[in-house]
């Protein structure tokens, strides 16, 4: 992937790329207070630490420097509120080249004012400008309407079912496939 910008400005929202050795305590703030409201869907809440958030950060930076992933954290009144992502996924060895995934969660606070869905559409655009990418792709729990909103109100269409082993008490074992597909 070709290297993007490191901070897109929305106007009252901005991305900006993750910095490790500024950001450590922040972001770990920011899940602690967060931890409740993201536990039902995220299961990475259940290894929550420094250490685990370090080595997040530190994934960052690199595939940033490798192209294969773009990890912005969303500020909104000079405020931290959430992250976001473009990424090639590899989930089961057979990544597609012409793929790219997106993935976000917000401070509980910071939910129901458009925020996930302008970022989502700005990384859309990130992951499409990329070569050789055709379309980009956000998985979400059956069970996960909020998350699910998302995509639908971008014009991603539902691509695919599959059955998962459920990583958290409250999803479904139904994972979504929301795909977008520019018009040629």
């Amino acid at each position: 992937m070709g290297q993007p910008q490191d901070t897109i400005d929305l106007g009252d929202l901005t991305l900006r790329r993750w910095v490790p050795e500024h950001d450590l305590d922040s972001l770990v703030q920011l899940i602690d207070e967060s931890i409740d409201h993201l536990r039902p869907w995220m299961p990475w809440t259940a290894e929550h630490s420094r250490e685990a958030t370090a080595a997040y950060l530190a994934h960052a930076e690199e595939s940033w420097r490798a192209g294969t992933g773009f990890h912005y954290a969303l500020v909104a009144g000079g405020r931290l509120v959430g992250n976001c992502s473009v990424f090639i996924r590899d989930p089961e060895g057979g990544y597609d080249p012409a793929g790219r995934e997106i993935g976000y969660w917000l401070h509980p606070a910071a939910t129901g004012r458009g925020y996930v869905t302008r970022a989502t559409e700005a990384l859309a655009a990130v992951g499409l400008a990329q070569p050789g990418v055709e379309y980009v792709e956000i998985c979400t729990d059956s069970a996960n309407a909020r998350s699910a909103a998302v995509p639908q109100r971008l014009g991603f269409v539902e691509h695919h079912r599959r059955e998962v082993e459920p990583q958290t008490e409250f999803e479904s074992g139904v994972d979504i496939l929301w795909r977008f597909t520019p018009s040629t």
